[in-house]
């Protein structure tokens, strides 16, 4: 975080010297304001350029195992260009190296997963969460941490032409 301050006050103050430069290359016929309107808009520039690669950043440093199966996409008062171009604000994935296929009692396709939820905020949150797929009915149940038992309260369906149904079944 300290890192985005320090990124952003540079380009703030390379952004002043633009203006400056222009300025002093009108013979100064341009008002003095100008300069830290461009400190101004330098910092607000890469603050928007940060926010919207944020995900392409992100998903570039997960292993070549992984398949984005959701992404979440928001509008914010406070930054009304997201209107126009929403933002990502949080994405999921699974990670194909991990799942470990089995064999259910009466003969259906199995899969043990993970499936990892990354969220923006001001410090990047991560959660992740053990599933059991059942391939032939098309449900997901979520497993508990410790001894990887099914809590089947938390059973829901899954639809079979989702990215997460697809990513999670079509290797096996």
């Amino acid at each position: 975080m300290i890192w985005h301050l320090i990124a952003a006050i540079f380009a703030g103050l390379g952004a002043a010297g633009i203006g400056l430069m222009l300025r002093l290359a009108s013979g100064k016929r341009l008002p003095k304001w100008i300069i830290p309107v461009f400190a101004g808009l330098g910092m607000l520039g890469y603050q928007i350029h940060y926010e919207y690669s944020w995900f392409d950043h992100k998903r570039s440093q997960l292993p070549a195992t992984t398949q984005v199966v959701d992404t979440r996409q928001d509008s914010m008062v406070w930054r009304p260009w997201t209107y126009f171009f929403p933002m990502t604000v949080s994405f999921s994935v699974v990670d194909q190296s991990s799942m470990v296929p089995a064999q259910g009692d009466d003969d259906a396709q199995l899969v043990e997963f993970i499936l990892y939820r990354f969220e923006k905020e001001y410090v990047d949150q991560l959660h992740h969460q053990p599933y059991l797929m059942n391939c032939d009915s098309a449900e997901m149940v979520p497993l508990t941490s410790g001894s990887r038992q099914p809590r089947l309260e938390g059973l829901r369906p899954v639809e079979e032409d989702s990215r997460l149904f697809q990513a999670v079944c079509s290797p096996w």
